[in-house]
């Protein structure tokens, strides 16, 4: 900080410190201008990024690990979604513009903490309350309705604040001209949460959740599902979750629904459209060779998806399921031994009839237990073949 001698941390680096909290990554403020920040981190000899210099932001990269460095500023015009800004050199005005209390605490380097909007008191109470005017800090950025009930999710207590919830609620239309990209990031990290259920609720109460998820939500099975991480010690899984969340009757047309709206990625979109398609279902009274066979067919990764969206249906049966993850956890994939040159030793003429008896034969193979015999395989390769004859 010796290089921005007047800057101070700011942001979640400052709140998560003050609780004990893991920091992911370090926001510093700074009451100089976005050229002369990159000056004096250029003397001194930082590389420099302008991820937003248009709003005051510029990235400082120090042995490989970015600092975001924002200048202090004050919003001239806001249209709900980005804000036309001027830069300042006061820190209480800097503050005034910042969503919720305990976001707007700044820290020197030695440590001294700097509060002008009672944010301190705010986060060891678990309060998130809007800096000022909840309505006109929605209506500046209307992501900040989304924000509420992730930051309440992860840090807060009790019931929500009510006057930011009833404004949250009075605005939610304005959610309307968000991207899809800064909801999919807002409501991934809110179902992330440890426990995200009475921020659901209370979105859903206030007819919030309709506003950003089309279609039925089944609140009940992601209870269920939150209920089983939290018991188990599982990583919350966002978009597990999500997938869970949707509604059982037609979830795979909500899911792409979804996944458009949200302009998921394609591994994202296409994760939650297999799990919502629900091919190849789990029970609990699922037989080991019925097991093995969709372990095999769908892979580690998918079955698992199936496997916690069926405890979260199912959770009396967790024994089962712990057999089955189990089951997953020591599964190695067996090679299917067969190829279509081999098929066409064996008589069958290149062309079409070699995909087909190869599709054959792996359903016999899977079927039988995934045999490696190889007289047993050339017994039923040639009656394929003389099958198709």
């Amino acid at each position: 900080m010796a290089v921005l001698p007047q800057a101070r941390f700011v942001g979640g680096a400052v709140r998560n410190t003050l609780l004990g909290k893991p920091v992911s990554e370090v926001d510093i403020a700074a009451p100089y201008e976005p050229g002369k920040v990159c000056d004096m981190l250029a003397a001194a000899g930082i590389k420099t990024v302008p991820t937003g210099i248009a709003h005051g932001t510029v990235t400082a990269v120090v042995d490989g690990t970015p600092f975001e460095v924002t200048s202090l500023r004050r919003d001239v015009e806001t249209d709900g979604r980005r804000a036309v800004v001027a830069f300042t050199t006061d820190w209480t005005e800097d503050a005034q513009r910042r969503d919720f209390t305990m976001n707007a605490l700044y820290a020197a380097p030695d440590g001294e903490v700097f509060d002008s909007v009672g944010g301190v008191s705010d986060l060891f109470a678990g309060k998130v309350r809007f800096v000022g005017d909840p309505v006109g800090r929605i209506r500046e950025d209307y992501l900040r309705i989304l924000r509420l009930f992730r930051f309440h999710a992860w840090y807060g207590t009790g019931e929500l604040d009510a006057a930011a919830l009833a404004a949250a609620a009075a605005e939610k239309a304005g959610l309307g001209k968000l991207s899809g990209e800064r909801i999919a990031k807002e409501m991934l990290k809110l179902l992330e949460a440890e426990d995200p259920m009475p921020c659901l609720s209370a979105m859903r109460d206030a007819s919030i959740l309709s506003e950003v998820l089309p279609g039925e939500t089944r609140l009940k099975c992601l209870k269920e599902l939150v209920k089983i991480d939290k018991a188990e010690g599982f990583v919350p899984d966002g978009l597990l979750r999500l997938a869970a969340l949707l509604s059982a009757e037609g979830a795979a047309a909500v899911a792409t629904a979804v996944s458009a709206r949200w302009k998921l990625s394609s591994a994202q979109r296409d994760r939650l459209q297999d799990i919502c398609a629900a091919k190849g279902k789990i029970v609990p009274l699922l037989t080991t060779g019925d097991r093995d066979k969709l372990l095999y067919r769908l892979g580690v990764p998918r079955f698992k998806d199936r496997l916690f969206l069926a405890w979260a249906e199912h959770p009396r049966c967790a024994a089962h399921w712990w057999n089955f993850l189990a089951a997953a956890e020591r599964w190695q994939q067996p090679h299917f031994p067969l190829t279509g040159a081999v098929v066409m030793e064996a008589g069958v003429p290149q062309g079409p009839l070699v995909g087909r008896v190869l599709a054959e034969m792996e359903e016999w193979w899977i079927d039988n237990g995934f045999p490696q015999d190889e007289a047993l395989l050339a017994e039923r390769l040639k009656q394929a073949v003389q099958a198709i004859r």
